[in-house]
């Protein structure tokens, strides 16, 4: 018995291995065929719920109402007027008399340089001109009519001379021819006569000069050296004047450059005046786009630090293109009587164009987009599905879309959830107000 029993013994553990391959065998078939069996399962079970589902929308009925596209553009405010005021000379300031946020009118002083050496000169001028008029009143009152007179004097004597030598002349001939005197004293009296036509000649033709042309040159003459020492007097005003600074435009002060004793340049800014009353912010929209604007039309401006929309209306629109960017130029113009806004503070336009009253409009989100371009919406039909339906189009404002042809008020329009819906979708439709509610048990804090 001691003998056989470890044979048997060893015998059993060599078989041990092979049995315990073949139940890990056993199991792993049966596993196997169980998994299939699952996913079988799994699938037919998918393919009933695929059949059965129902997909949660937002619809509502399209809205008749009026509405109007906005184009939109960015922009910088602008004065309604500004003014860099240079001087034209070269000098010390002598004084100011406003400081840099101070309100003036226009042709008020604001600064004055240094300038008595102008006011000399004009001074100077002034003499030289009021001379020159003293001269001018005795050219034209005295002077030429005396000259006047006096050649035509002179002619009425040389012309009674002549006549005088004349008749003597003719009286001498006869007693010639009668022999009563002799040849001598007609030949004196005929060198005589040639003597005063001579004279007679000379003082006509002095007359007929001063009459025709010497009266007028002498009075151009006089009048020609007035203008000179009047043009010379008012240059020299005018270099005073340079030396005071006055405001074209009414307005504020919004830069002063330089202080009282320190010398202003000509030709570089001294001070700087802005016309702030109204601002203007300068777009450059598409000429597609501007051609659908008109003047006086409404816009708001979105300005930092300004809680809601700054009215503003178009005040102009360039008749031409810019020909760097081809885009037309539009200013809004934005009142300011307070000051409330700052020039140079960035702003976002809204213009607004074409407006369309009493028409179909339906949300923006609910339009969908074909790769051919083609607009359409999905509506949900009596029978609780997904129906697409081809729409025209009109004009488009951020939120609403104007439709022209394709739906009515009547249809339920889908306007979240809508993309990617197959068409004959089962659909549940929400409210939009039913959309935005929290779900039961959920804290509206929960992100």
């Amino acid at each position: 018995m001691s003998a056989t029993t470890p044979a048997i013994i060893e015998t059993s553990a060599n078989h041990l291995p092979h049995r315990r391959s073949r139940m890990r065998f056993r199991a792993v078939v049966a596993l196997a065929a169980s998994t299939c069996m699952a996913m079988l399962l799994a699938g037919c079970n998918h393919k009933e719920a695929d059949a059965t589902v129902e997909v949660t929308v937002v619809a509502a009925h399209p809205e008749v109402s009026s509405i109007a596209e906005h184009i939109q553009a960015d922009a910088t405010l602008s004065p309604l007027a500004q003014a860099a005021l240079s001087p034209k000379i070269s000098a010390p300031v002598k004084k100011f008399y406003v400081q840099r946020g101070a309100k003036v009118k226009a042709g008020q002083l604001l600064a004055v340089l240094e300038n008595r050496d102008l006011e000399a000169a004009a001074l100077d001028n002034k003499g030289t001109y009021t001379a020159a008029q003293a001269a001018y009143q005795t050219a034209t009152k005295a002077q030429v009519p005396e000259d006047y007179q006096k050649a035509q004097l002179d002619l009425a004597q040389a012309k009674a001379t002549l006549d005088l030598d004349q008749s003597i002349v003719n009286s001498r001939k006869q007693l010639f021819s009668e022999g009563a005197i002799p040849g001598r004293d007609l030949d004196t009296a005929m060198a005589t006569l040639v003597q005063a036509q001579a004279a007679y000649d000379t003082a006509n033709k002095r007359f007929e000069g001063i009459k025709s042309v010497g009266n007028a040159a002498a009075l151009k003459a006089a009048k020609g050296q007035l203008a000179s020492a009047e043009g010379k007097y008012l240059g020299a005003e005018a270099q005073v004047s340079y030396s005071e600074i006055r405001s074209p435009i009414n307005g504020v002060v919004t830069d002063r450059s330089l202080f009282a004793g320190e010398t202003a340049a000509a030709g570089t800014p001294l001070l700087t005046i802005m016309d702030t009353s109204a601002l203007l912010a300068k777009v450059h929209i598409a000429l597609a786009s501007a051609q659908r604007l008109s003047l006086g039309a409404p816009a708001t401006l979105q300005v930092p630090g300004v809680d809601g929309p700054v009215p503003a209306t178009v005040s102009l629109i360039s008749p031409a293109l810019d020909p760097g960017s081809t885009t037309v130029e539009v200013w809004l113009r934005v009142e300011n009587k307070k000051g409330a806004y700052k020039v140079g503070t960035p702003v976002h336009a809204s213009i607004e164009g074409r407006t369309a009253k009493d028409t179909l409009i339906v949300p923006s989100s609910a339009l969908l987009t074909a790769q051919d371009g083609g607009k359409s919406v999905m509506v949900v039909g009596d029978d609780g599905v997904a129906h697409k339906r081809a729409v025209t189009v009109g004009l488009i404002d951020n939120a609403d879309t104007q439709i022209l042809s394709g739906i009515t008020q009547k249809d339920l329009v889908i306007s979240n959830g809508n993309y990617g819906l197959d068409e004959g979708t089962k659909v549940k439709v929400e409210s939009p107000g039913e959309a935005d509610k929290p779900e039961a048990g959920s804290s509206g804090d929960d992100k």
